[in-house]
């Protein structure tokens, strides 16, 4: 649709951070990614899909700010005081940050088409999505969703074990 096309046609690259399992660091890989391209002078937006564990926010201290509408969606939580850093997780459309989100696939499925659609992300060089451990449903349907949209690749976090 038109409405998909354009909140993600300012986007330039889209980096998926993905393991196959969970505690190996993803939220902390995509935090660090985002800040280091920022350091480095890019635009950069962070789309956290871990539905279950949404730990970005409080990572980079804005868990108690709240996700506004405007004309072409979601107006995603900016970051720091340079405001360089755009975020949307669920954590924000919590009531309380620390609620348990207890939804089966196609629920899951709908917000992170949601999410790929309706968030305004405006001009970025870079968009990190932090993903759930593992390879279900969600990772299914965010590269369903960001398939027609040019795809820069995907970083997989692992441990030595």
């Amino acid at each position: 649709t038109l409405a998909e096309r354009t909140n993600l046609a300012g986007v330039r690259h889209i980096l998926l951070v993905l393991s196959g399992k969970g505690g190996v660091g993803k939220s902390t890989i995509s935090t660090e990614l985002a800040l280091a391209l920022r350091s480095a002078g890019k635009r950069v937006g962070i789309l956290d899909v871990d539905l279950c564990g949404p730990s970005i926010p409080r990572m980079l201290r804005v868990q108690d700010s709240a996700v506004h509408q405007c004309d072409s969606g979601w107006v995603p939580v900016f970051v720091g005081q340079d405001k360089a850093i755009a975020l949307m997780s669920i954590g924000f459309l919590l009531e309380r940050p620390d609620d348990a989100v207890v939804w089966r696939g196609p629920k899951k499925n709908a917000l992170i088409k949601q999410f790929v659609t309706d968030v305004a992300w405006g001009d970025l060089d870079f968009l990190i999505v932090d993903t759930p451990p593992g390879t279900s449903d969600e990772h299914i349907s965010t590269v369903e969703a960001l398939r027609p949209h040019q795809l820069l690749g995907a970083v997989l976090v692992t441990t030595p074990q």
